[in-house]
């Protein structure tokens, strides 16, 4: 990449903040307008797969469009970016996911600070963020070799997916996790939770990395 660290930086977190805003101003539209359940899940998903695709496809020339630090981790394990640029990633995805909780708050004139009361726990959520996060992961390794004018496309109809066939809809996300600890609305999940989601998130990426390289039999650097 030909951008200096500091606009990759800037692009990560202006990404991620237009990611988390989208997932945490649609899940509020979705439930203002019905009462129904799985309609304003479909409300929140559709918004959230849409976004990933123009996310992606703007802000890979600059970034690589991470805008997840389970991905940055693993870009670095590979020998794709270095260590210190994944945790300075990790760092302005993190800071740029608040900010967009922040922000759908505000645009729907809620209380900006707000902390979750949305429980999400348990054996079967935890399984279900390492299953999105291994499959987003997957979605990641094998469209850059093989598809890497679609991974955006990939990785939005991958998360549209998800949203649908895991227990935990499909964070796959460390700082979409804990921006999402920030908002007691519809797409929130209550902070105490939110390290065993980081776990299993890391756990799934990790995986991915292992069973990619092999599958794929991609070169070690």
């Amino acid at each position: 990449m030909d951008f200096p660290l500091s606009r990759r930086l800037a692009a990560e977190a202006l990404g991620t903040l237009l990611l988390v805003a989208t997932v945490v101003g649609s899940g509020i539209m979705a439930e203002s307008l019905t009462g129904d359940v799985a309609l304003a899940l479909l409300g929140n998903t559709l918004p959230t797969g849409a976004i990933l695709v123009v996310l992606i496809s703007i802000f890979a020339p600059v970034s690589g469009a991470h805008f997840n630090p389970a991905v940055s981790l693993v870009m670095a394990l590979r020998g794709d970016m270095s260590r210190g640029g994944a945790l300075a990633y990790t760092g302005a995805q993190i800071a740029g996911g608040i900010g967009g909780t922040f922000l759908a708050h505000a645009m729907f004139a809620q209380e900006i600070v707000q902390f979750s009361q949305h429980a999400r726990s348990g054996g079967g959520q935890w399984l279900a963020e390492g299953v999105a996060t291994f499959g987003l992961l997957a979605t990641i390794l094998a469209g850059m070799r093989f598809r890497p004018d679609g991974v955006a496309w990939l990785v939005g109809l991958y998360i549209t997916a998800a949203y649908w066939f895991t227990a935990s809809t499909s964070f796959a996300n460390p700082a979409v996790s804990i921006a999402r600890a920030f908002t007691d609305t519809f797409s929130g999940i209550a902070p105490a939770h939110v390290p065993a989601f980081v776990a299993a998130q890391g756990a799934g990426a990790l995986l991915a990395m292992a069973v990619f390289a092999w599958l794929l039999g991609a070169d070690r650097k």
